[in-house]
C-alpha cells in the first residue's frame, strides 16, 4: 500500500487534445509520457520522485490500453538496465529515480548506454532534491551528465515547461542517439498548475514487434574495438547534433535580452526562485516580466556556445545562478566567452555563496550584491543594531526632523532582518534544534531501545547503519550507528569488521533495502567469506521509508505483482544457519533476548535477525478513516492509548531516554514538596506501548498505564463504567477520612 492513492487523478490521464489538465506536477509528467507514445516505464522509488512511480502503479489499465510496460524495479541500476530495450530498436523508454543516489547505483547501467547510444528516445526522469530538504548526501546529477556525456534537462518549474520538457527530451535523445536525462526539484516534482492536453500515443512499434523481430548491433555493445569509437562518435556526432536540435527547437529561453547592458543566466529549475527575488528587489513585477535580461537554461548541458555568445555580447557583466559546487556552468561559460572574445565580466560563486541550497532569501542577498556592484540598485545604508526583545522599551513618537526612508527601501538590521523586525529575536535563540526522529509508535523504536538496553550489559558494540527510517538510531537519544554507506549496504559496511574478538559487529538494514541490494552485497557476501556478524533486517512488510510501496516481502496481495516471498527464506536460502525472527518488535523482552542470544551464542557464520512490524504511520492512514466511518455511524470503537500517574512517577524519565517518543514530554509535578517535572503522555499517543514497555524492561517505575477510550459505548461499557466510578469514589471518601485523622 503506497502512502497515497492517485485512482482518482489518473482518471485526467485519458484526457485528449484541447482540454486543460489540472493537477500535480508528478502527474502531468506521466501524461506528459503517455502523449509521448513511451514504449516501456521503470523505476524505483524514493522521494521525491516516488508519487511518479505510485501514480504509474494506479494507471495500470490506462497504460496497458496502450501497450506500456510498466516495472517496479528492485532497484535503479534494474530501472536503468531496462533502457537497453531502446538500444537496438525504436522503443522510447522512460526510467525515474532519486538522484544522486539513484545514478550512483545505476551507473553501470548509464554508463553502459551513453556509450554505444540508442535508437529509440530514452528518458532518464531524477528527482534532484539537492539542498536543506534532501536526506542524502549534497551532490548534483550534473556532474553524472556530464562524465558519460549524457544531456541534461532543467525545465522551468511549471506544468507547460515540464511537459514539452518530456517531450523534447524523448526528439533531442532520437535526434543525438543519446540518453537524455529530465531532472525535476522536489517543489516540480509537487506542484500543482494547468496545461493544454494533447492525445495520448500508441508506440508504432511495439516491445511485442521487438520480441518477434530481434535485431542486433555490434557497435552498440561496449566491446572493443566498438567501445573505442563510442567516445569519436560522442564528440563528432552526437554532441553537434545535440546542439543542432537545441538551437533550433529553441529549448533554453530568453527574456528581455536586450533591456540592460547586465544579465543573468539561470538553470530552469531555478527560474521561479530568480523572479521571486527580482520580484522583492522591485525589478520585476508579479506576472514575471522581468526589467534584467535572462538566459534560462531548460538544458544544463551540453551548454550552448552561439547562445552564450548572443546574450552576453555587449554586456559589461552576467551573474551566473548555479546551485552547488563545483560550478559546471560557470566554468564552462567563461570559457566559451573567452574563446570567443566576448568581454563580459562573469560572476557566480564570488557574490552567492559556495554550495546549499538557493532559496529566494539567498539569490536576492547575491542579486542585490551583484546589481549594487553595476549601480543598478544604490548601496544599503549600514546594517542597524539590534535591540533585544527584552530590553525594548515604551516607543515615544517620532520626531519630526527624522526624515522617511526613500520609498522601496528596507533597512535590514545586522542580522539581515527588516528594521520592522529588529525586535524579533533570530530563531536559533529561541527554537531548539529538532533533529529527525521516529514516528509515534514506530515499531523499529523498540529496536534501538533494546540495543541500548543490551548495551548495559555487553557493552557497546559497532553498529553499521543503513538508509532507511532505521538511520535516525544515529541521532539522540540512541546514538547508535557509526557509519552508513548507501541503501542496501549495512551488511556490507560491517564485512571488515571480522576478527576474533570477545564482541561481534552489528548491521542494520530495512526490508526495502535488503531487496534492493542487500541480500547479495550483505547476506551472500557475508556467508561466502565466514562472518561472525550480526545483521538486523527490519522488515515492515513494505518500504515505509519511501511510501509504502510493495516489495517481495510484502504480506499484502497484490494483484499485479508476486508477493508474499519470506525473507527468511530468502536468507536461509543463501547458506545462513543463525536466524532467527521476533513477530512483533514491541515484545521488548523478547527483543531484548534474541539481540543478545545474537550477541552471544558460540555458534559461528553470519547471524540475521528479522524484526517484523508494520509502519505505524501507513497503519494510522489506513485504520484512523476507519476508526471515524465507524464512529460517525455509531459503531462501538476501542482505541487503545498509555498514561502515566503523576503521583506514581519518579521523574527519572529513563522512559523519555530510551524511546524519544514524541509523545513523551514532561509536566509539572502535582505535588508540591516535589521540583522534578514529572512524565506526561500527549494526546497523539497510538498505543504501540513501548514506554510501559519501557519501564518494565529497564526496571524503572510501575507509573504507566494503559487505558481505553470508547466512542459509542454499550449498556454494559455505562454499567461498568457507573461501578467503577461508585467503587472509586468509596475509596476517594475513605482515604480523605483516613487523612483528615492526622491532619493537624
Amino acid at each position: 500500500m503506497a502512502e497515497r492513492s492517485f485512482v482518482e487523478e489518473v482518471k485526467k490521464l485519458r484526457l485528449g487534445a484541447g482540454e486543460v489538465f489540472s493537477g500535480e506536477g508528478i502527474l502531468a509528467v506521466t501524461k506528459a509520457l503517455l502523449e509521448s507514445g513511451v514504449a516501456y516505464v521503470a523505476g524505483y522509488q524514493g522521494a521525491p520522485i516516488s508519487h511518479l512511480m505510485d501514480v504509474l502503479a494506479d494507471a495500470q489499465d490506462i497504460l496497458g490500453d496502450h501497450g506500456i510496460r510498466f516495472e517496479n524495479s528492485a532497484s535503479e541500476a534494474t530501472a536503468a538496465a531496462s533502457l537497453a530495450a531502446s538500444v537496438n530498436y525504436p522503443l522510447r523508454g522512460a526510467v525515474t529515480f532519486k538522484a544522486t543516489v539513484g545514478t550512483n547505483v545505476a551507473s553501470d547501467a548509464l554508463a553502459n548506454l551513453a556509450s554505444g547510444g540508442v535508437t529509440g528516445g530514452a528518458l532518464i526522469i531524477v528527482g534532484e532534491d539537492y539542498g536543506e530538504g534532501s536526506s542524502i548526501m549534497q551532490e548534483r546529477s550534473h556532474a553524472f551528465a556530464m562524465k558519460s556525456q549524457i544531456w541534461l534537462l532543467d525545465p522551468r518549474p511549471n506544468l507547460p515547461a515540464i511537459v514539452q520538457a518530456v517531450k523534447d527530451g524523448f526528439d533531442l535523445s532520437e535526434a543525438s542517439s543519446t540518453p537524455v536525462m529530465l531532472q525535476l526539484r522536489i517543489r516540480a516534482c509537487h506542484v500543482h498548475g494547468q496545461f493544454v492536453a494533447s492525445d495520448n500515443r500508441r508506440s508504432a512499434f511495439t516491445i511485442k514487434d521487438a520480441l518477434e523481430h530481434p535485431a542486433r548491433d555490434v557497435e552498440r555493445i561496449v566491446l572493443p574495438p566498438a567501445s573505442f569509437l563510442h567516445e569519436r562518435e560522442k564528440i563528432h556526432e552526437r554532441w553537434p547534433a545535440a546542439v543542432k536540435f537545441i538551437e533550433e527547437r529553441q529549448l533554453n529561453e530568453f527574456f528581455s535580452a536586450d533591456a540592460r547592458d547586465i544579465g543573468i543566466a539561470v538553470q530552469g529549475g531555478s527560474y521561479n526562485t530568480v523572479l521571486r527575488a527580482l520580484e522583492r528587489l522591485g525589478l520585476a513585477d508579479v506576472y514575471g516580466e522581468s526589467e534584467i535580461p535572462l538566459y534560462v537554461m531548460n538544458v544544463a548541458y551540453p551548454l550552448i556556445d552561439s547562445e552564450w555568445e548572443r546574450f552576453c555580447a555587449g554586456k559589461r557583466a552576467v551573474l551566473v545562478i548555479e546551485e552547488g559546487q563545483p560550478n559546471f556552468v560557470e566554468q564552462n561559460a567563461s570559457a566559451i566567452l573567452r574563446q570567443r572574445g566576448v568581454s563580459a565580466a562573469l560572476h557566480g560563486k564570488d557574490v552567492l555563496p559556495l554550495a546549499g541550497e538557493y532559496n529566494a532569501a539567498t539569490v536576492m542577498k547575491g542579486l542585490r550584491a551583484f546589481f549594487e556592484r553595476y549601480g543598478v540598485l544604490e548601496p544599503q545604508p549600514a546594517p542597524r543594531k539590534v535591540i533585544p526583545v527584552k530590553a525594548v522599551p515604551a516607543v515615544p513618537a517620532a520626531p519630526a526632523a527624522v526624515a522617511a526612508p526613500a520609498p522601496g527601501a528596507v533597512p535590514e538590521n545586522a542580522q539581515g532582518l527588516s528594521a520592522g523586525a529588529a525586535t524579533v529575536p533570530a530563531l536559533d535563540e529561541s527554537v531548539h534544534a529538532r533533529p529527525p526522529g521516529f514516528c509515534t509508535g514506530c515499531p523499529e523504536r523498540p529496536i534501538f531501545t533494546a540495543m541500548k538496553l543490551v548495551e548495559r550489559e555487553l557493552g557497546p558494540h559497532h553498529v553499521s547503519a543503513d538508509i532507511g527510517c532505521h538511520l535516525f538510531s544515529i541521532l539522540p537519544p540512541f546514538n547508535l550507528g557509526a557509519t552508513t554507506m548507501g541503501y542496501g549496504l549495512g551488511s556490507a559496511s560491517a564485512s571488515a569488521l571480522n576478527a576474533r574478538a570477545d564482541k561481534r559487529a552489528i548491521s542494520v538494514m530495512g526490508d526495502g533495502g535488503f531487496w534492493h541490494n542487500g541480500l547479495t552485497s550483505g547476506i551472500a557476501n557475508a556467508v561466502f567469506n565466514k562472518s561472525d556478524n550480526l545483521t538486523i533486517v527490519v522488515d515492515n512488510s513494505y518500504t515505509s521509508a519511501t511510501g509504502g510501496q510493495d516489495i517481495l516481502s510484502s504480506t499484502a496481495l497484490n494483484p499485479t505483482r508476486s508477493t508474499g516471498h519470506e525473507i527468511e527464506q530468502a536468507v536461509r536460502g543463501v547458506g545462513v544457519k543463525w536466524v532467527k525472527a521476533v513477530r512483533r518488535t514491541y515484545d521488548l523482552k523478547t527483543m531484548m533476548a534474541t539481540l543478545k542470544e545474537a550477541l552471544t551464542t558460540s555458534e559461528k557464520g553470519p547471524k540475521v535477525l528479522i524484526a517484523q512490524s508494520e509502519c505505524m504511520l501507513n497503519k494510522q492512514r489506513r485504520e484512523k478513516p476507519k476508526q471515524r466511518k465507524a464512529i460517525a455511524a455509531g459503531e462501538r470503537v476501542v482505541r487503545e492509548r498509555f498514561g502515566v500517574d503523576s503521583d506514581t512517577c519518579t521523574g527519572d524519565h529513563s522512559c523519555i531516554r530510551l524511546s524519544g517518543c514524541p509523545s513523551l514530554s514532561i509536566k509539572p509535578n502535582p505535588d508540591p514538596l516535589r521540583t522534578d517535572p514529572v512524565a506526561s503522555v500527549l494526546d497523539s499517543c497510538v498505543g504501540c506501548g513501548l514506554c510501559g514497555e519501557v519501564s518494565h524492561a529497564a526496571v524503572l517505575c510501575p507509573s504507566f498505564y494503559r487505558a481505553q477510550i470508547i466512542s459509542n459505548p454499550s449498556q454494559m461499557d455505562k454499567l461498568r463504567q457507573r461501578v467503577r466510578d461508585v467503587a472509586i469514589g468509596w475509596l476517594q471518601r475513605r482515604e480523605a477520612r483516613r487523612r483528615a485523622r492526622y491532619a493537624f
